[in-house]
């Protein structure tokens, strides 16, 4: 069950730095409402320029805690949990924008995973 949950926070953290840091500029089949970049998904969601940095920051923080938790396993369930809200959030953002079923798929991943790492920590406690 450890090299699972360990598994799992590799594959969120990695997945969220790619999206944030590696792809962000760049248009791929997932973006809300056709966006071409992140900075323009989240000005199709109508969200005020701050939020993309906020979310950006917590994402990207969140990716880096997931990994530091490989060592100091306290910091993996609230992370997970963080995880687990901003992609009930991006989800919403993409209900709003009446986005087709294959642009929700890698938030909605995401979100199962998350919470997976969120059980998975609570109970290996």
């Amino acid at each position: 069950m450890d090299l699972i949950l360990k598994f799992l926070q590799v594959f969120v953290a990695f997945g969220l730095l790619n999206v944030w840091i590696i792809r962000s500029h760049q248009k791929t089949p997932y973006r809300g409402s056709d966006g071409s970049s992140l900075k323009n998904e989240f000005t199709a969601y109508g969200l005020p320029l701050w939020s993309f940095y906020v979310i950006g920051f917590l994402k990207i923080s969140s990716a880096l805690l997931l990994l530091l938790g490989l060592w100091m396993p306290f910091l993996v369930f609230p992370t997970a949990l963080v995880v687990s809200c901003l992609m009930i959030g991006a989800l919403c953002m993409h209900l709003k924008v009446r986005d087709p079923l294959m642009k929700f798929l890698p938030a909605l991943i995401m979100l199962i995973l998350s919470i997976a790492i969120c059980l998975g920590s609570f109970y290996h406690r």
